[in-house]
């Protein structure tokens, strides 16, 4: 029995996979955008029944850049918790993300250890009630 499902979005494949791999190892289903684009197509396709329990995002990429996704996510699906995972991490947006409600701030790279607990602790925390 899986522990939730998680949508990693990032324009990395190397993070994404990784992520992928410590995340399914830990007992999630896991799915994959390469952009801030395909994660909200994914998520509004009336076809997906891959129902998302947790997202972790990074900010810097190409077409709908991670502060754009993510404030779409928050205002369609309020009651998923966001983890931002980046690489080039500032106070300033740091700040404006955890407004939006997101619900870690993490640096890549970062250890298996550390992004499951991470993971646990957001999909522990957050009671899933949303159509999502």
């Amino acid at each position: 029995m899986s522990l939730g499902r998680i949508l990693v979005v990032d324009d990395e494949e190397d993070v994404r996979r990784s992520v992928r791999l410590v995340l399914t190892k830990a007992g999630y289903d896991v799915r994959e955008a390469e952009d801030g684009e395909k994660a909200i197509a994914q998520i509004r396709s009336n076809d997906n029944p891959f129902k998302v329990s947790l997202i972790i995002c990074d900010i810097h990429m190409p077409k709908v850049n991670g502060m754009e996704a993510i404030a779409y996510f928050r205002q369609e699906f309020p009651s998923v918790p966001v983890i931002v995972l980046t690489g080039e991490p500032e106070i300033t947006g740091a700040t404006h993300l955890f407004k939006l409600g997101i619900v870690d701030y993490l640096e890549k790279p970062i250890s298996p250890e550390k992004l499951t607990q991470a993971v646990h602790k957001s999909v522990r925390d957050h009671v899933f009630r949303g159509p999502f």
